[in-house]
């Protein structure tokens, strides 16, 4: 295995780690920072941050100023999807529920984004994808022992608007960049900036802004610079390297990291039937994505031997 290769795997796994440690940060800020509020300020500071990288390149300065109305509009509804609606009902979600839950239920995420793609662009799933389906089902059945948990009805539906959005997003996303017409950093400074501003106003606007402690600045500012903006150029560049397959095998394993840290930081700690059933849940969506990256790489080959 090449040096290269390893290195951008190590990188990988190091990015997940951060993203993991997210859902405790969050849970810990959320003791004195209402929700939305705190995701406007998380997004809106790593915008901020994004900004002068952006305004730099001159590339994208130009960019900037030949974006068509079309462009412009797909930007602000992916900004206000991926950051207003998708980030502000995570928030809200980890006020309502446990940390390992949520990320259970978002790890729905690309296996409805499979389904949705099957109903709609005529790519049925494989019967790989089916297994994986199933899998991940039996799993989260036996992760909530077949039963939803008492007193946290609202929580599990602003849980399942989370996953809504994350699969519009997904979907926007890949809209807006299978193109190439613009580059993936001018995509997310825009988006980031419009979303994340808009998200800020509600949140200040509904919720309000209380005195912060520096314990509070602090988590928010780690979290803008080193799990955002850091995290996210860190994955890019990863990705020159790793094929889809690898990425995704490696990001699911943030269901398993997330149960770890949420024990030990948080206490939340889950049974052995609770730790069976993130272990289905997390094999059956690996299976789905992996199966979903094999088909769509056979068809490239066929494409290219023809």
């Amino acid at each position: 295995m090449a040096r290269s290769y390893r290195l951008a795997a190590a990188q990988a796994l190091f990015v997940t780690f951060l993203w993991s440690t997210s859902w405790v940060l969050i849970k810990w800020g959320l003791e004195e920072i209402p929700p939305l509020t705190f995701a406007g300020l998380r997004y809106t500071l790593a915008f901020l941050l994004l900004l002068p990288w952006v305004l730099r390149r001159g590339g994208s300065r130009m960019s900037i100023r030949r974006l068509t109305r079309r462009q412009v509009t797909a930007l602000v509804v992916l900004g206000l999807v991926n950051y207003s609606l998708t980030q502000g009902s995570q928030f809200v979600a980890l006020e309502l529920l446990p940390a390992v839950t949520f990320s259970l239920m978002l790890s729905f995420t690309p296996i409805a984004v499979a389904l949705f793609s099957g109903l709609t662009l005529g790519e049925p799933l494989r019967r790989a994808q089916w297994l994986g389906l199933v899998i991940f089902l039996v799993g989260a059945l036996l992760y909530f022992g077949v039963s939803l948990p008492a007193g946290m009805g609202f929580g599990l539906a602003v849980g399942l608007l989370s996953v809504a959005a994350n699969v519009a997003t997904s979907i926007l996303g890949r809209a807006v960049n299978r193109s190439g017409e613009l580059s993936a950093l001018l995509v997310t400074a825009v988006s980031m900036g419009v979303g994340s501003v808009a998200l800020l106003a509600v949140g200040v606007g509904v919720q309000g802004l209380p005195p912060l402690s520096a314990r509070a600045w602090l988590i928010i500012g780690w979290l803008a610079a080193v799990n955002t903006a850091l995290a996210f150029t860190l994955w890019n560049h990863t990705l020159r390297t790793l094929p889809a397959v690898v990425s995704s095998v490696i990001n699911n394993t943030m269901l398993i990291q997330i149960a770890i840290l949420a024990w030990i930081f948080l206490g939340e700690r889950p049974g052995p039937r609770e730790l069976a059933g993130l272990a289905l849940a997390a094999l059956g969506a690996i299976v789905v994505q992996v199966g979903g990256r094999i088909r769509k790489a056979q068809k490239e080959e066929t494409l290219i031997s023809v």
